[in-house]
């Protein structure tokens, strides 16, 4: 095949439907990357023997990322072999991982949060919350003679890995965990990482705190499903079939809010569908960095106001066939929390 006559060139025509993001947004990425991919040792030909340019080989790895197709499909479709196609990819993956990851990272400034707790509150008025919490699997299909096969198998006994993610109310990805075998309970998860650490040392959601009548005080927190502890800066839904209406409010508005993780993650995996399925045999080292810059690129089509995004489809069904297992540990700071947010939206309610 020419290089020539399906090159990613030509993609560039017909952008939108290749690519999922528009050409600004495109160029922008390019010149995030230009200097490691133009200036490495590596020269990337056709299997004609021309050379990739700078935005072949950015349209080529993006193609690999968004579509989920595979090495060889890919090659084809566009004149090269199939290992050009893999070592353009995972050199933008590195690229992107250091001169992209300013666009995924925990707000630096009380403004910048100040600016989220009043999107958080303008859904289902909660107030002075930071982030939700959500996680999804990112399955694959591994060989059954591989030694570690069985550590990547999960509940559903599918092979997987998890992604954990803290999403602001503008679906921007604010802190991410990945690498974790899909076995691992969200809980182990999250007690186990940075953020988590950083929140017990008090140097996480340590901003101002909103006073309310009396004594009474309501700190930063996040939110998540029955997958995580009651904790003094992770707020849970009430568990129960009988409860309260006031508990049963909460639940709602705080299942309303929780929302904007779960359209994120889903907008993820639609979007750049490498993580979407079932993937081929990956590289297990690998994988994260892949996913890592998955999300930095969603991130990145947001800061950029890019309405091509705004035609992919809302659902939220990112983990289909995975069903919630509840931890129940419960903090009595936790508690105590809780249950002035709830007494906070009753009143709201009834005022």
């Amino acid at each position: 095949m020419n290089g020539l006559q399906q090159s990613p060139s030509k993609c560039l025509d017909n952008f939108q439907s290749v690519f999922k993001i528009s050409r600004k947004t495109f160029e922008y990425i390019c010149s995030l990357v230009k200097d490691d991919m133009m200036t490495k040792s590596a020269h990337f030909v056709f299997t004609n023997g021309k050379p990739l340019s700078l935005c072949e080989q950015v349209a080529v790895a993006l193609r690999r990322l968004g579509s989920g197709e595979s090495l060889v499909t890919i090659g084809d479709s566009f004149g090269l072999n199939h290992s050009t196609v893999s070592q353009v990819t995972w050199r933008f993956v590195e690229s992107m991982e250091e001169k992209g990851i300013h666009h995924l990272r925990w707000p630096s400034t009380e403004m910048e949060m100040n600016a989220i707790k009043s999107k958080f509150e303008k859904i289902r008025g909660l107030p002075n919350c930071c982030g939700v919490i959500d996680a999804t699997h990112i399955t694959m299909c591994l060989p059954a003679s591989e030694p570690s096969c069985n550590v990547w198998l999960d509940h559903k006994k599918n092979h997987s890995m998890v992604l954990q993610a803290i999403v602001d109310p503008d679906m921007k990805f604010r802190d991410i965990v990945t690498g974790w075998p899909g076995k691992m309970e969200d809980w182990l998860i999250f007690e186990s990482s940075n953020f988590n650490k950083l929140c017990e040392k008090g140097e996480r959601l340590n901003g101002s705190k909103l006073q309310l009548s009396g004594e009474s005080e309501i700190r930063e927190y996040i939110i998540g499903d029955s997958g995580y502890p009651l904790l003094p800066y992770l707020v849970v839904p009430y568990e129960g079939k009988e409860l309260s209406e006031p508990k049963a409010q909460f639940n709602k508005q705080h299942l309303a809010t929780r929302v904007v993780a779960q359209r994120a993650l889903t907008r993820l995996k639609e979007m750049w569908r490498i993580i979407h399925g079932m993937m081929w045999r990956p590289d297990k080292h690998r994988l994260p960095r892949i996913i890592l810059v998955c999300c930095v690129l969603h991130n990145i089509v947001i800061d950029l106001n890019d309405e091509v995004q705004d035609e992919l489809s809302l659902s939220h069904d990112h983990d289909s066939g995975y069903h919630q297992l509840v931890c129940g540990a419960v903090d009595e700071k936790g508690v105590a929390l809780r249950d002035s947010l709830s007494h906070y939206l009753t009143g709201k309610l009834s005022s």
